[in-house]
């Protein structure tokens, strides 16, 4: 069986991070599954090394990792939303450790890119990758504020907070104007 691609990235994450492999060492020979529906799920073995390898299909997960489907957009709102959309069950030790290897082990590229390009270009195509998301974070920022605002104002789909705010302060009011009327027919019904 030929290894999954999935299996080469993690081993080049982890092959870089001696400490990250030293973390994995005590579950040598555990199973850890990850599903990412409607993808086929990724078995691996936990090796001596600290490394990862294909599992066999019959082998019995010690850990279920579940990517749900709204991984991807909660990567753009940050890791807290993102972990939230990950379900972890199994071996309360190795989910642990899986969970402190994602929010720590990080991807150097510019170090692979300088491999290949040389030190100041991969610099300067990290910083332009940078830089370009970034510009495309504000754009997105700027588009959903100017669309709120359009519907807010120029077409009318969304109601104005401070119009809101008035709404539900009149409900109030009517309430306690409804409330001190019922007081007041209560009072007469009992006097007559």
């Amino acid at each position: 069986m030929l290894p999954h691609p999935g299996i080469f990235a993690l081993n080049h994450l982890l092959g870089a991070e001696a400490w990250a492999r030293d973390k994995l060492k005590p579950y040598t020979g555990q199973c850890v599954e990850f599903r990412a529906p409607p993808l086929p799920a990724l078995r691996l073995d936990i090796l001596a090394s600290g490394l990862l390898a294909n599992a066999a299909q019959n082998a019995a997960p010690n850990l279920v990792v579940t990517i749900g489907p709204g991984a991807l957009p909660a990567m753009v709102r940050g890791e807290d939303a993102l972990m939230r959309e990950i379900a972890i069950e199994g071996n309360a030790d190795l989910a642990s450790t899986v969970q402190y290897l994602f929010r720590h082990l990080r991807w150097d590229l510019e170090e692979d890119l300088s491999k290949v390009f040389g030190d100041l270009l991969a610099h300067r195509m990290v910083d332009g990758g940078r830089r370009f998301a970034a510009w495309n974070r504000e754009a997105a920022g700027k588009l959903a504020q100017n669309l709120a605002e359009y519907w807010i104002e120029e077409q009318p789909l969304l109601a104005r907070p401070a119009d809101v705010r008035q709404f539900l302060a009149d409900v109030d009011q009517l309430r306690d104007d409804l409330a001190r009327l019922e007081k007041r027919i209560l009072a007469l019904t009992k006097t007559n």
